[in-house]
């Protein structure tokens, strides 16, 4: 009696939550369309560094974008060779992004979304409270490569996302050339991440920057911002443990 009781208290939502799926997806990818036609159109070349199951990477596709997708975890790849293993617009890269070729270690979570090759990352969002109860209890070695690798063997791209859990800094270090439009994850804990994210990119060339909040996807301000601005902005929610998102950034005269 008892499990019948459960099983009438699981199945009508579980049921719900199946039969919704699609229709939930189809709202997830104009929510992100709303956002990325403003840098993409359809045949455009997307990266989507940190791809993990695919959501920015199959809203990039229902635009009619090409996408690099690099992605090293390989529960995620699994996942990713299932839904876009025969879909020729779409290059699986097995590898983590950084500032040169090599290997590396990384620190995976039951949260797979959290997996990260950052050890300040883990140890500061544990210390800031934001994921103090998360474990990364795995390792796995993965492979490194670099934007510029990237674009070498597959062209310039004109969008760039860019989600490693406070890795973001690292990945832009392997970049020597602009490109039009890019995101990268803002974790306020970690403003030096960043920082040094804006400090490469003012190198790179004429940028301007705004950003969203969470998975809004709604950019914070009317206004596009100089690098100063954004730098005031990144110190001013120094330390924030609630909060998080995502930086954009623009080449001027791609705006």
């Amino acid at each position: 009696m008892k499990w019948s009781r459960i099983l009438d208290q699981l199945l009508p939502p579980l049921v719900t939550r199946v039969l919704t799926r699609g229709e939930r997806r189809r709202q997830e990818i104009e929510c992100f369309r709303t956002l990325y036609r403003q840098f993409v159109r359809d045949g455009d070349l997307c990266f989507d560094i940190g791809a993990n199951l695919g959501n920015r990477l199959r809203c990039f596709r229902a635009m009619g974008c090409r996408v690099v997708a690099v992605e090293p975890q390989s529960f995620c790849l699994r996942r990713l060779r299932k839904d876009f293993g025969r879909d020729r617009a779409v290059i699986l890269v097995p590898k983590a992004a950084g500032a040169a070729a090599g290997t590396a270690t990384l620190r995976t979570s039951p949260v797979h979304v959290l997996s990260t090759l950052s050890d300040t990352f883990v140890d500061t969002t544990r210390a800031s409270g934001r994921f103090a109860a998360v474990e990364w209890s795995g390792e796995e070695t993965v492979e490194l490569t670099t934007l510029d690798a990237l674009i070498a063997e597959h062209g310039l791209p004109r969008f760039v996302k860019i989600d490693v859990e406070g890795f973001e800094s690292k990945v832009l270090a392997g970049l020597s050339q602009p490109v039009p439009a890019l995101s990268f994850e803002w974790t306020p804990e970690i403003p030096g991440n960043a920082l040094g994210c804006l400090e490469k990119l003012e190198a790179l060339g004429d940028y301007e920057f705004n950003y969203s909040w969470g998975e809004s996807m709604r950019l914070a301000r009317p206004d596009w911002l100089d690098a100063a601005a954004m730098r005031r902005v990144v110190e001013e929610f120094a330390g924030e443990n609630q909060m998080f998102g995502d930086i954009y950034a623009r080449l001027r005269q791609h705006a």
